[in-house]
């Protein structure tokens, strides 16, 4: 009996680690999709003859398909099955990535980026649902850290490896990178996910509450990727943002009105989970403003190519990994209240060491700001993640998971537009006073740190002014991540951590 209670417990460490594996090979390869095409851009530009405009949004696309159909597909999951509905969106993603491999023009490679954000969408909504489903509360930590921690390792690969692809082959190598790791990742979940983890819900599905929330986030999306091209344009930006806010109040409105609203009542009502929600919003408005900047300021300004910036994020996905590790280790010693602050408070540090860079700046101190901010962003993410679905049931664990990706992807949406459009109009404002109020066709480019088409007696106040911008953007991005840490200490309230509720027990 012994014997075969050991043979049992050993087969489900063996099946829970299998699907542990599975889920982080599907968020590193969503998290990679997300940078690694940047550094092709000018490769497609010249082989498709693809305009500006269409490049934005072969990057684009892939966030508005992300953005849109999240809460669609957890919702779907806690009906259909978890498993079920992830593995057709890992096929979805495998079968548009070899449509954007083969595309023959730049409407196609939208499309299918588009696509590929639809498939990605049923991954992020549902790979904390699965992981719900199979680790018990007190492993569960531990694996969230390392879910957060390759699917970070994804994000900063992408110029890496993409610079490493495209030294050698066509830029459609992007893509088909992307089979071999869906395909093992399919047949692992097939082997370590069983049918029966996955929840099922009898209620009806909320139609009107799909429309809303798919309509609202798409027109809110649209306009903040907008937003960072032309600045409160009032027809591409403006009109989208206001239709997008208006219909996500009649979304919240709807849900408090239907017999069986898309988000239960169970999910809304807990004060931890939302919480959580806004922290992940304000930290993600932080982070993508902050990786777009510094970008900026690597490449534009100092002329470094796509690989060397890649490989300089390594200094911030090392600490953010073994951090991610630690801190599902110390969620056991300390609350998620305390992990939680002390990554925002540390990520704030690293990011307002990183908001003091200049061209002259030596780069021990980027490195500096990239060490802290990894140490900040591994601790934060793990934690806000494992703080929000632990009180979260099983039967709407997806949709959960939906919402709580939703607020990260609308903050990346935010921090690209927002930060990005409020330090371009810093750049433009020092620009033109350095030129008597007077503004050149090259204050665009100048606002991105692209100097190549400012004459050279002028380039000294270009690179100032785009100085000036780089630094009230940042210093938003720092001010957002102490307003989470103020989130976090009113917001999660003391609890016991596991350890200590044990001796409490044992005690009694």
């Amino acid at each position: 009996m012994a014997a075969n209670q050991s043979a049992r417990a050993l087969g489900d460490r063996r099946r829970r680690r299998t699907a542990l594996l599975a889920l982080c090979l599907a968020g590193f390869v969503i998290q990679l999709d997300v940078t690694i095409v940047n550094v092709a851009l000018p490769t497609v530009q010249h082989q498709l003859h693809a305009g500006t405009g269409a490049l934005e949004w072969v990057i684009s696309g892939y966030a508005l398909g992300l953005a849109a159909l999240i809460p669609l597909m957890g919702a779907l999951g806690d009906r259909l099955g978890h498993r079920l509905v992830l593995l057709a969106g890992l096929i979805v993603f495998g079968l548009c990535s070899v449509a954007a491999a083969l595309a023959p023009s730049p409407a196609a490679l939208i499309n299918a980026r588009v696509g590929q954000g639809a498939g990605g969408a049923a991954i992020l909504a549902l790979a904390l649902a699965v992981l719900t489903d199979a680790y018990p509360p007190q492993q569960r930590g531990h694996a969230i850290g390392w879910w957060a921690a390759i699917g970070g390792i994804g994000f900063g690969a992408g110029p890496i490896v993409g610079g490493v692809l495209l030294a050698g082959f066509d830029w459609s190598t992007i893509f088909w990178i992307n089979l071999p790791i869906i395909v093992v990742t399919v047949v692992l979940i097939l082997l370590a996910v069983p049918p029966a983890a996955a929840t099922s819900d009898p209620r009806p599905l909320d139609v009107p509450g799909v429309v809303l929330v798919s309509v609202g986030l798409a027109a809110t999306t649209f306009g903040l990727i907008t937003l960072t091209d032309v600045p409160w344009g009032p027809a591409r930006t403006l009109v989208p943002l206001a239709v997008g806010g208006l219909v996500l109040a009649a979304f919240v409105q709807w849900q408090r009105r239907a017999s069986d609203p898309l988000v239960p009542r169970t999910v809304r009502s807990n004060s931890a989970f939302i919480g959580a929600c806004v922290i992940y919003f304000t930290s993600y408005v932080a982070f993508s403003g902050t990786l777009y900047y510094v970008t900026l300021m690597f490449q534009n300004l100092l002329g470094w190519s796509a690989l060397r910036t890649g490989l300089s994020w390594l200094l911030m996905n090392t600490p953010f990994l073994v951090a991610a590790q630690m801190a599902g280790k110390l969620s056991q010693r300390f609350t998620p209240r305390v992990i939680v602050t002390t990554g925002c408070a540390a990520g704030a540090l690293g990011v307002a060491a990183l908001s003091t860079l200049t061209s002259t700046t030596p780069f021990i101190v980027a490195g500096i700001g990239y060490l802290v901010a990894g140490v900040g962003f591994g601790l934060l993410v793990p934690g806000i993640t494992h703080v929000a679905m632990r009180d979260i049931a099983g039967p709407v664990a997806g949709t959960a998971s939906a919402v709580l990706n939703s607020s990260r992807q609308l903050g990346a949406a935010a921090g690209l537009a927002l930060v990005g459009a409020i330090g371009s109009v810093a750049t433009r404002c020092s620009w033109g006073a350095s030129r008597s109020g007077h503004t050149s066709t090259a204050s665009g480019p100048v606002a991105t740190g692209n100097l190549r088409g400012v004459p050279s007696s002028t380039q000294a106040a270009a690179r100032n002014a785009f100085e000036t911008g780089y630094h009230v953007a940042l210093g938003i991005c720092t001010a957002s991540l102490l307003v989470a840490v103020w989130l976090s200490l009113k917001v999660f309230k003391q609890r016991k951590t596991p350890t200590e509720a044990a001796r409490t027990k044992e005690s009694q």
